[in-house]
């Protein structure tokens, strides 16, 4: 009986050149193309992610979810691919919820910040998430970056993702230590709106999730950047006049006249 290794498995690497060398395109996947950052203000911290995903050149969803639930006190915006974001912090989070069962306390970002990195690291970057986990525990706010090959960043301020440039750029230029909430929550939506208008991955609306001791305020479409401009009415209703009638005739029951031969009921084929 043989055991089987962990990790993934390659050996379909060289069918998959062969085919790719054919001409056959191997199937895709969706990825997040992003803008996420993170700043932390004097009573705690506020993430904030556009919201458009991709697959190649089209959008994917134009609303989805880039700021992941790990714990009540802490939170992670996921940059990569969609479905190793959603899958690594989603299992994050159940291994949190299990420890805060079995020791009775609240979970530390600490914690959660080792426990992402040593999964993210046994894969060697095959697992493409680079994340911004924020949180505040009992040893005040915490701001950490986290690389899909497992290394990380403790940062006052971060940025991650395809706009992380143009966001970065934001917060090199305006921040400042100390922030109140109100400051913190418009310099990160200018970041990310940043992001939005000048990278092609990142598109949308503005996400915020300010997290302060003991509460968590998750914003959905804090700013509608690309909303369109029209609402459309359905069904569509035309105005009398719209269209021109060029001819117009009435026909009564009385004028039509009905044939015999019209009543007449086929035979049904049932061969």
């Amino acid at each position: 009986m043989t055991v089987p290794e962990g990790a993934f498995n390659f050996d379909l690497c060289k069918r998959n050149s062969y085919l790719e060398g054919r001409g056959i395109k191997a199937p895709g996947f969706t990825k997040t193309g992003t803008t996420i950052a993170g700043i932390i203000f004097k009573d705690g911290v506020v993430l904030g992610a556009d919201t458009r995903s991709t697959a190649g050149s089209t959008v994917a969803d134009k609303n989805c979810e880039k700021i992941h639930y790990i714990a009540p006190n802490i939170y992670c915006c996921g940059a990569g691919t969609a479905a190793d974001t959603e899958n690594v912090t989603g299992m994050i989070a159940s291994h949190l919820e299990l420890h805060r069962y079995g020791t009775g306390r609240g979970s530390r970002v600490v914690t959660a910040l080792t426990l992402l990195k040593s999964h993210l690291f046994k894969y060697q970057g095959h697992v493409s998430a680079a994340l911004v986990l924020g949180g505040v525990d009992l040893n005040g706010p915490h701001l950490f970056t986290v690389y899909p090959h497992g290394s990380t960043d403790s940062l006052p301020y971060c940025t991650m993702g395809s706009g992380s440039l143009n966001a970065m750029a934001v917060f090199e230029a305006s921040y400042k230590e100390d922030m109140t909430q109100k400051e913190a929550e418009a310099l990160v939506a200018r970041a990310i709106r940043s992001g939005i208008y000048n990278d092609l991955g990142s598109g949308s609306n503005v996400d915020l999730c300010i997290i302060t001791k003991g509460k968590v305020d998750y914003k959905r479409n804090v700013e509608l950047l690309m909303g369109k401009t029209f609402s459309r009415q359905k069904p569509v209703r035309y105005a009398p006049g719209t269209a021109p009638v060029a001819r117009e005739k009435l026909v009564t029951l009385k004028d039509v006249a009905v044939l015999p031969g019209d009543l007449t009921e086929e035979a049904m084929d049932t061969s």
